[in-house]
């Protein structure tokens, strides 16, 4: 093991694969989780389970490492500034603080002439009543939510009547675009103009869970310019440092629109664990440690399939194929719509 530490905020199954990408480095990987069975403990070199409050964890995570970085974008904004000035934290706090708020991420983008769908803000219900010219919508929280939690897709006017909202939130209503198709572009940026972009990556989610990846996505010249484009402007504007995904719409008229900033390693980017020389966890663990950069070069085209909850019972002793890698998450409990591993196919 070399004299580097990275110390992961978070244990779920991304941080699971970076402690996976920093042993292949001869990292140390410390994570720090407020959940006693994260299933990131059976890939950390070493596990501390604390609310990420508490002071003295914090310092004492922060003692055991040399660089820091977070697997989720939302860890409150003060927890992260807290630890950032005790240790730097990458990608930095303040790209948290716009891309945790989605109203934040979309005016960003926006004021960046970054195409996103059109959009209101929600405080409360008279508010949702008189924005008919945003149905068909999408109601989501402002903050947290994901995997199609806090989100509520409105159809038509009737519906605002039977809805249960919860207005101690505050909303953002999304017209729906006349979706085509749905890509990802992972994007690790070491410093300025210094990145490696992996190849648009096309998405089908049900339930707004990510169900299937591929690479390469099918779209034309313009698009896979534009999104790659677009990855890279956003990246340097947020000064970001490690992996981030954009998750991108694509209407029927070909018209690109930003859904999303990830500032993290992303759901649709575990492809490139099998299908590239270097994978989104490695790049994101190479960037925040200050390790060479290496040409990212694609080997295989992919497909990935989410297994979500009974679906990992099927792989656990099944036989695979040479081109199929099956990853188990060893997350505890099987629950509904939870992701508990994934299967890639190489071609």
């Amino acid at each position: 093991m070399s004299n580097t530490s990275i110390g992961i905020i978070g244990g779920g199954q991304l941080g699971s694969m970076l402690c996976s990408a920093a042993k292949k480095l001869n990292i140390k990987s410390v994570v720090i989780s407020d959940d006693k069975d994260a299933p990131a403990q059976s890939f950390a070199d070493e596990f501390i389970f604390s609310k990420y409050d508490n002071d003295v964890k914090i310092q004492e995570f922060c003692n055991k490492v040399e660089f820091i970085t977070f697997e989720f974008e939302n860890i409150h904004y003060d927890v992260l500034k807290k630890i950032d000035e005790i240790k730097k934290v990458n990608p930095k706090p303040q790209i948290n603080k716009i891309v945790q708020n989605r109203i934040n991420e979309k005016d960003f983008l926006n004021k960046n002439n970054i195409r996103t769908t059109s959009y209101i803000s929600i405080k409360n219900e008279g508010e949702l009543k008189s924005a008919q010219d945003f149905i068909p919508g999408l109601l989501k929280t402002c903050t947290l939510g994901y995997d199609g939690k806090g989100q509520y897709k409105i159809e038509s006017e009737k519906e605002l009547d039977n809805l249960k909202i919860d207005f101690d939130n505050d909303y953002i209503f999304e017209k729906l675009v006349k979706l085509k198709k749905e890509i990802s572009v992972i994007i690790t940026r070491f410093g300025p103009e210094k990145y490696e972009v992996y190849d648009p990556i096309e998405n089908i989610h049900e339930d707004q869970i990510l169900k299937y990846s591929k690479v390469p996505a099918e779209i034309d010249q313009n698009l896979y310019n534009q999104s790659i484009k677009w990855a890279k402007y956003i990246a340097e504007e947020l000064n970001y440092i490690g992996t981030m995904c954009v998750e991108y719409f694509i209407d029927k008229n070909e018209n690109l629109y930003v859904n999303e900033i990830a500032p993290r390693v992303h759901n649709s980017g575990h492809l490139t664990i099998n299908a590239y020389n270097i994978s989104q966890f490695e790049n994101h663990i190479r960037a925040v440690c200050n390790l060479e950069k290496i040409e990212t070069k694609k080997i295989y085209n992919a497909k990935m399939i989410n297994l979500l909850g009974d679906d990992i019972l099927v792989y656990k002793n099944k036989k695979l194929k040479d081109n199929e890698f099956f990853f188990d998450y060893l997350k505890k409990t099987i629950k509904e719509k939870r992701k508990m591993g994934h299967l890639t196919i190489i071609e």
